[in-house]
């Protein structure tokens, strides 16, 4: 496992990164609270040491077993939990939104809370959760610098989502220096990531992008293919059909990745991503020890070459040669109403 800065905060974190948000809920598959625990520790002894979850996951039960599941092993890892949800007064049907707090008061004591549950004295890396550009104001940043200060905090991120805000908001976090910002991005969707690689690079910002969705909901990896009926309750089942029948067409277009007894198409596709040295951490979703195997080991696998980078965005540029009826939803930024295109990404809290 190769490890790199996040942000300016000085932690080290695995290159690939543990989405904590199968622990404490049911929205990845059932599994029980002791094998979720199980996971955790197995991947830690894989050489992953940043685990991302949320105060919303589970309504905190997430962050209380990534505390146990972790116990004595504190030192070793990079923990990064998220605040803004009022789950606390709110009941939640399914995956469903719920009310967002963004505001000092309430950073203050969801914080605290999360502390509590995770039995930590500091928590690594604390991010806003789906929070919409004017919602952090001089006040939220003048609360956020004083949970570091007083040491209940390292360093501070931003996490986006995509029925609340993209563009604006990265933007946001990018000027304002924050150590990190979470966002879906694939190679099969970079509009939102190749906008904020632009934008780093015009600021000289530090700012580190953590990528989720890798994978592409199932499709870069092969979990879901053209012979897989998802549940209802799967995460996955929100992506429009028609976007994965294109998708699928655009893996066999990106299978030149593969490299037979060298790399997988899964660490292929988590490859692409650590290419951009902006990338701090990916972090797919595990259900399986065998994931977990294969998606460490990405880390150790050929990284893509120049030429192979630049195979992909070619025909990403073409639209990998399919046709465009793939369900595409078309969301709008915060801020300046400028209109970018998510891929069928699902609008639930994540």
């Amino acid at each position: 496992m190769h490890y790199r800065e996040l942000g300016d905060s000085g932690l080290e974190v695995s290159e690939i990164g543990f989405g904590a948000w199968v622990v404490g809920t049911d929205w990845w598959g059932d599994r029980t609270e002791e094998q979720a625990k199980e996971m955790v520790r197995y991947a830690l002894d894989q050489g992953i040491n940043y685990f991302d979850t949320g105060d919303v996951y589970g309504h905190g039960r997430s962050e209380e077993l990534i505390g146990e599941a972790l116990g004595d092993r504190r030192d070793e890892v990079v923990v990064a939990t998220k605040v803004g949800y009022d789950f606390y007064n709110n009941p939640q049907a399914g995956h469903g939104e719920l009310p967002k707090e963004i505001t000092p008061e309430w950073i203050r004591t969801a914080t605290e809370r999360s502390l509590d549950r995770l039995g930590f004295d500091t928590i690594d890396v604390l991010q806003l959760h789906n929070a919409n550009v004017d919602e952090v104001d001089a006040d939220v940043l003048e609360t956020l610098d004083e949970l570091k200060e007083e040491g209940l905090v390292n360093a501070v991120g931003w996490a986006l989502g995509p029925s609340i805000g993209w563009l604006a908001e990265g933007d946001r976090a990018i000027t304002e220096e924050f150590d990190s910002l979470q966002l879906v991005w694939n190679m099969l969707e970079q509009e939102v990531g190749n906008h904020f690689l632009e934008t780093i690079a015009e600021t000289g910002s530090n700012t580190s992008l953590i990528p989720r969705v890798p994978h592409s909901s199932g499709v870069l990896n092969e979990q879901v293919t053209r012979d897989t009926e998802l549940d209802d309750d799967d995460h996955r089942s929100y992506r429009p059909d028609a976007w994965y029948e294109t998708g699928w067409d655009k893996l066999d277009a990106v299978r030149f990745l593969e490299r037979d007894g060298e790399r997988t198409m899964s660490q292929a596709s988590l490859q692409w991503l650590l290419y951009h040295d902006s990338v701090a951490t990916v972090t797919p979703t595990f259900r399986t020890r065998e994931d977990i195997d294969e998606w460490a080991a990405a880390s150790d696998v050929p990284p893509l070459s120049d030429e192979e980078f630049q195979q992909v965005q070619s025909l990403y540029a073409d639209g990998f040669g399919v046709d465009r009826d793939d369900g595409m939803d078309v969301l709008r930024s915060s801020v300046g109403g400028e209109d970018i295109e998510t891929a069928g990404i699902d609008k639930r809290v994540a």
